[in-house]
């Protein structure tokens, strides 16, 4: 009997250094199941090459000559669309690149490190590998967030604006709303938040799996984007009404109830070694469940894995209110998926509807 061949995933690596190109390629050579079809020194020999060898997915820098990460991707997009994960260098310029990137249709990013140390080193492997077997498991994303057969509002405030119909959980009452994401997190949250309104009665606390060095900035691109304010936390923040705080990468993120309110504390991960994602939207999700003795909206979107099951089931089990992102409009139907198959989930929805959803709760 002949067992059919397993079909391998077809990678090519556009890098202006030499060093990486060769670093990336040693690392995913050590997978069976990836086949380095190419490789490409700028843009515009990367966009050459997606063309014409038409591969799985592509590792994509973002600074290189004669034609950039971003602008080769744009290209490749309309072309040829396929998987793009951005290698980035992990600072402010890197990140706002970055966020770039995946407006234009990117599925993912990796932080590129490039220390001595061989624990950043060790680091890089093992995200790289991750974030490509993530990316295989994955659909391919459509710039800017856009969802087949959704007419979306020209602006964010327009969005925000539109005036909900009646909740299902009409007379549910919360105080705050929690909303957890991972890989495909930043476009879908953007669009979530987009559509909630300014004068919106509550607190909204996000986790979302990010390096340090990204989170800033992307509570600042948020904040430009949507129509509540939107900023990074610090130790000691009040979560106060209208106003969404974007939990620090690096460090876990916990809420405590003091009085009357709902105080941000920020833990170094040696406090929880038990949890991989950092920071951990279990964690998250289960301190507010506690501060809040679940009068709190829980929401899951795209990600790998099931970090904030066991922080939704807390919340459920405290008469707590609770959304996942459905299967069709997830980039990966990973940790909403554990919501649904474990029964913690009041609703699913679409992407585009869940930020509506958010909002009937005024």
């Amino acid at each position: 009997m002949i067992l059919p061949q397993q079909t391998k995933t077809r990678i090519l690596i556009v890098d202006d250094s030499s060093f990486m190109r060769m670093a990336i390629r040693s690392v995913l050579s050590k997978d069976p199941s990836f086949d380095i079809v190419g490789t490409a020194a700028d843009g515009m020999e990367g966009v050459e090459k997606a063309i014409a060898l038409k591969p799985d997915l592509i590792t994509m820098d973002v600074e290189m000559p004669r034609m950039d990460g971003i602008a080769a991707l744009k290209q490749i997009m309309a072309k040829a669309p396929t998987k793009v994960i951005m290698v980035s260098t992990l600072t402010n310029e890197g990140a706002r690149s970055t966020f770039e990137a995946l407006d234009a249709g990117a599925l993912d990013y990796i932080p590129k490190n490039v220390t001595d140390s061989s624990d950043a080193q060790n680091i890089f492997r093992q995200e790289l590998m991750r974030k490509i077997k993530e990316a295989v498991a994955s659909r391919i994303r459509r710039p800017s967030g856009i969802v087949p057969g959704v007419v979306r509002p020209t602006t964010p405030v327009a969005a925000a604006t539109q005036r909900p119909t009646a909740s299902k959980f009409a007379g549910k009452k919360i105080q705050y709303v929690g909303i957890g994401a991972s890989t495909g997190g930043p476009v879908a949250l953007q669009e979530v938040l987009s559509r909630i309104p300014v004068n919106f009665p509550y607190g909204v606390m996000v986790g979302i799996h990010m390096p340090k060095a990204f989170t800033g900035p992307y509570a600042d691109r948020l904040n430009a984007k949507c129509s509540m304010s939107i900023r990074e936390a610090v130790d000691g923040d009040v979560l106060k009404p209208g106003v969404a705080l974007i939990a620090p990468g690096g460090v876990h993120t916990t809420l405590v109830r003091q009085g009357s309110n709902l105080v941000v504390r920020i833990k170094p991960t040696s406090d929880f070694p038990q949890y991989v994602y950092i920071p951990s939207v279990d964690l998250l999700i289960s301190s507010m469940a506690e501060a809040t003795n679940g009068a709190m909206l829980g929401v899951i979107l795209t990600g790998m894995g099931s970090d904030g099951f066991k922080g939704m089931q807390l919340l459920k089990q405290k008469g707590g209110v609770t959304i996942a992102q459905n299967e069709a409009t997830s980039t990966i139907y990973g940790m909403p998926k554990a919501c649904v198959d474990g029964g913690v989930a009041d609703e699913v929805l679409p992407l585009e509807q869940i930020g509506f959803e958010i909002s009937k709760f005024m």
